[in-house]
């Protein structure tokens, strides 16, 4: 008796044709995904020119970049990529291998030797000499005498439209100070020449001013100088328009702006404790609580203030206000008279809120 051979359903050859493929491409996006998806570590990987597919592929293996060399030069294969260019690249852990293929064709301008400056809002001219001398080739000595240099910021004065001759008042301890744009800024490498950082600087300062132009007219100077003030006075756009409206009624009225932050810069002294009674009374073109700078503002600017603040200044808030402080957690309080000044002055005190 001849048994005959049952075929095969058609239904259970598509289920194993489609498990095939289905593995197939389960085992395809496992070797081209990302060899640590969670990681935030970045990995420097130099391809020089001439290096071929294959030994690129070796390469991001043993940076543990790709899974498998094989797939690698199947990939760029089969997606008909162009060229994979010779650079120096930084890659996240957690890229794929279609990014990272995409990165190499598409080629990188990364510079190791790139540097680095952030210059906070809020900082002195000294702070920013420091951040030089620190990430460049540049001494403090030589970073400081540069700012103070006024045949360089004459020259300064005829290129950039917002620097006037205020600057350079004999009085001013930094004729920069106030004008340069805190921010974030990369240099080719060390040997970065200071008036290259502060022209830097200054081109921002006027991209940011630009669209204020009309109002600042001849009063950038007023302006810059209010705005660094409330710079160190406040904490955001609100508060500190509430102050330059503060301020504007105090001058209106022949009143000392009495701001203690300029008396610190008057002395060059460190906002890190308290003064003395002389020190705050000290006669000082920056000092708002002398009794000589009755109804004037400081001769300059005191730190280079944040977009927030030069706003601020621009468009203050109008109140009836002629007086505020400030407790240690940031709170502002605005009052009408001394009497209610100096109880509030007290009960911040008493509460244990004072900010020294």
């Amino acid at each position: 008796m001849v048994v005959k051979k049952k075929k095969p359903k058609p239904l259970l050859i598509i289920i194993i044709f489609l498990l095939i493929v289905g593995s197939l491409i389960l085992f395809f996006n496992y070797l081209t995904s990302s060899t640590n998806y969670k990681s935030k570590e970045t990995v420097e990987v130099e391809i020089s020119s001439g290096t071929r597919t294959a030994e690129i592929a070796k390469i991001l293996k043993e940076k543990n970049l790709i899974r498998s060399e094989i797939l690698f030069k199947i990939y760029v294969k089969l997606y008909k990529v162009n060229s994979l260019k010779a650079a120096t690249y930084i890659f996240d852990k957690s890229m794929n291998l279609k990014e990272i293929i995409k990165e190499l064709e598409k080629g990188s301008n990364y510079n190791p030797n790139l540097v680095k400056i952030t210059f906070k809002e809020g900082e002195r001219v000294t702070d920013y000499a420091k951040d030089i001398s620190l990430k460049t080739n540049n001494s403090y000595e030589d970073v400081i005498a540069n700012f103070k240099n006024l045949d360089y910021v004459r020259g300064l004065i005829d290129k950039y439209w917002f620097l006037t001759d205020e600057i350079i008042d004999p009085n001013i301890y930094y004729p920069l100070e106030g004008y340069l744009a805190p921010d974030t800024y990369y240099f080719d490498n060390r040997d970065v020449k200071v008036t290259e950082i502060i022209e830097v600087m200054l081109n921002e300062m006027s991209k940011r001013l630009e669209k204020y132009k009309n109002v600042l007219g001849v009063n950038v100077h007023k302006f810059l100088t209010m705005a660094s003030i409330v710079e160190l006075e406040g904490t955001n756009t609100e508060n500190r328009k509430m102050i330059v409206g503060v301020f504007n009624n105090r001058i209106n009225k022949g009143m000392n702006l009495g701001s203690d932050v300029t008396t610190y810069y008057g002395l060059q002294a460190a906002m890190t404790s308290d003064l003395t009674s002389e020190q705050f009374a000290s006669n000082n073109p920056y000092n708002t609580r002398a009794v000589s700078m009755i109804g004037k503002m400081p001769v300059g600017p005191i730190c280079n203030p944040s977009n927030s603040s030069i706003e601020a200044s621009i468009s203050p808030t109008e109140s009836d206000y002629l007086f505020f402080v400030a407790d240690k957690h940031g709170n502002i309080f605005y009052t009408k008279t001394n009497q209610e000044h100096d109880k509030k002055v007290a009960e911040i005190k008493a509460n244990g809120d004072w900010i020294w």
